[in-house]
Formats: C-alpha cells, sequence, structure tokens
C-alpha cells in the first residue's frame, strides 16, 4: 500500500476541502444506489450536468437499467 502525506492529502482536497468531501460524499452515496442522481446532484451543491461530469471524470458509472430506459421510451413514445 502506498504512503500518503497528510500534505498529498491536502493537496489532493485542494483550496477547499470541505466542497470536495461533500461531493466524494455524494458521490459513494450514489454509487451505492443510496440516493438518486438528482438527489446526489442537490446533496453536492451541483446541477444534475455538472455531477455526471464529477462522474465520469471519476469513472463512477452511471445507475441507469435497462428497465429504466425501457420506461423512458414508452414515456416519450407516449408523447407523440
Amino acid at each position: 500500500m502506498e504512503s500518503v502525506t497528510p500534505e498529498a492529502f491536502r493537496d489532493f482536497l485542494g483550496p477547499r476541502p470541505e466542497r470536495e468531501l461533500v461531493l466524494l460524499a455524494a458521490i459513494e452515496l450514489y454509487r451505492e444506489r443510496k440516493v438518486s442522481l438528482g438527489k446526489a446532484a442537490e446533496f453536492a451543491g451541483l446541477s444534475v450536468r455538472e455531477f455526471l461530469y464529477e462522474l465520469r471524470k471519476r469513472d463512477v458509472p452511471i445507475n441507469y437499467t435497462r428497465e429504466e430506459a425501457e420506461e423512458d421510451i414508452k414515456a416519450i413514445e407516449g408523447l407523440g
């Protein structure tokens, strides 16, 4: 296991460590499927689009099942 100094850890968190820690907590809640995408974004203080960017940047997969996709397709077809 790699040894990380406290200074390196603070550098990782950046100039606003509380913001990064809240974001990481929101990402973990989303990853564990404890909150929705929208709720996780809200917790992080970001728009859904910004939160999706953060997920992509960290290689976190989107929680979107085949069933959800099929429901969305049906809803879209119903609009026409």
